[in-house]
């Protein structure tokens, strides 16, 4: 009797408990919306100065990728609910905050995981004819040979003899390397490479594809699977449209070897624009990891990457919803043919911080490389600058690269209300 009488009075705890947490949650959710221009003003300053420094805490540490949603959840949510996201005063107002939190909030979506326009199925569905692996890459017997860092010799060889039937302006540019800063998707401790440029055809929109094969490490017996296609194809006004898509490799017990999407096998996806604001991203191996014989071709991509106009991504996504970024001026940047032209424009030498955060600006921005603005990737970021490879003919030491980084995170995600970031401040509307 006594224990059944205390089972009773703990159900009718938690039942108490319940019903505290379902009427917090209600109230929450039943909050007031800010009517009046003053309160609006009031809420937008707390909320802008809360993602901030929740993004800030996410692009330095991934552990803080919850809080992060559950702020871009609560503003999105606030703004949709109060009736200030579509067509309001507000957000006339307050233009660019509220299409970025739109932005923001299609990768919220379970089905949105590139964090597009568009579903990750309908994407892909629709780029595929982009971001195919060419058949020549998928015969069994090459891809035999690109599985391991031991068997490359013959993969090589293969490619050579691809090479000794295509014409002069068809030839396969390809080296393998070791990466700086990312694993493979499947890997994160995956850093050895092979990339293969196929050369496109834009006069018949014909994409130009960067086709790149994980490789095992020798001696390990779990083997990378990853395989990766970044596609361009020219746009207009000197632009070029950038597509992406992963594979994986499955390695069957009979030797056999086959490839599909990561995707399409269930194992999701990322957001590529968070590494990739540049389209393409230009190729700086691990010193010393790639063969003397193979350094003219690493130069000879990079210098394919420099000739491609200004990265766009298709009707896929609008990268003016997400602002400046790092290093940015607040004056319009003039349209440029490619990145070349704003790398010759380049001083060979920058002795100040100040002139290295402006260098920055002279390719990334809209009509250069690409913003590097918020979401972004730090490892990406971080081995650049820090690395020693950009900003681009910048010469500082490694003491002042580190302060020059910490410069450029701290001008971009500053929430100081006399002198607000470059995020806060586009986010506010001041830099119009």
């Amino acid at each position: 009797m006594f224990g059944n009488n205390r089972m009773r009075w703990r159900i009718l705890q938690l039942s108490f408990l319940v019903v505290i947490v379902l009427g917090a949650s209600a109230s929450i959710s039943a909050l007031p919306c800010p009517r009046t221009s003053s309160q609006q003003d009031a809420w937008i300053g707390v909320k802008v100065d809360t993602l901030i420094r929740s993004a800030r805490a996410l692009y330095e540490n991934e552990k803080a990728q919850t809080a992060y949603d559950r702020v871009v959840d609560d503003i999105a949510s606030t703004m949709t609910r109060c009736g200030l996201a579509e067509g309001s005063e507000f957000a006339v107002r307050y233009l660019e905050f509220v299409g970025y939190v739109k932005a923001l909030s299609l990768a919220r979506l379970d089905d949105h995981e590139l964090g597009f326009n568009v579903s990750d199925k309908i994407y892909f569905a629709e780029t595929q004819k982009y971001v195919a692996i060419p058949d020549f890459l998928l015969t069994p017997r090459f891809l035999k040979t690109v599985t391991r860092f031991e068997t490359l010799p013959q993969a090589k060889a293969l490619l050579r003899e691809m090479n000794a039937t295509r014409s002069a302006d068809d030839q396969l540019i390809f080296f393998s390397y070791e990466s700086r800063h990312l694993g493979t998707p499947d890997n994160n401790n995956s850093f050895r490479r092979l990339l293969i440029v196929v050369p496109g055809n834009p006069a018949q929109h014909i994409p130009e594809k960067w086709v790149q094969f994980g490789l095992t490490d020798p001696g390990l017996r779990v083997r990378t699977r990853n395989v990766s296609v970044v596609s361009v194809v020219p746009g207009s006004d000197n632009t070029t449209n950038t597509y992406f898509k992963d594979y994986f490799r499955t390695y069957r017990r009979d030797g056999s070897i086959t490839i599909k999407g990561r995707w399409e096998l269930g194992y999701g996806d990322d957001n590529c624009v968070e590494c990739h604001k540049s389209g393409v991203l230009p190729i700086f191996p691990v010193d010393g990891s790639v063969r003397p014989a193979e350094l003219s071709f690493v130069e000879a991509v990079n210098d394919r990457f420099l000739s491609y106009g200004p990265p766009r991504f298709d009707r896929y996504l609008d990268v003016s919803k997400f602002g400046p970024g790092i290093g940015s001026v607040r004056t319009p940047e003039p349209i440029v043919a490619s990145a070349k032209q704003a790398h010759s424009n380049l001083p060979s030498t920058l002795n100040t911080n100040a002139g290295a955060s402006t260098a920055c600006v002279s390719c990334h921005h809209p009509n250069g490389l690409g913003s590097l603005n918020w979401p972004m990737d730090a490892k990406v970021i971080g081995s650049f600058v820090k690395g020693g490879k950009m900003p681009f003919g910048v010469e500082l030491s490694r003491g002042e690269r580190l302060k020059l980084y910490n410069q450029l995170v701290q001008d971009y995600f500053s929430i100081d209300a006399s002198r607000p970031g470059i995020l806060k401040a586009w986010l506010l509307g001041e830099s119009r």
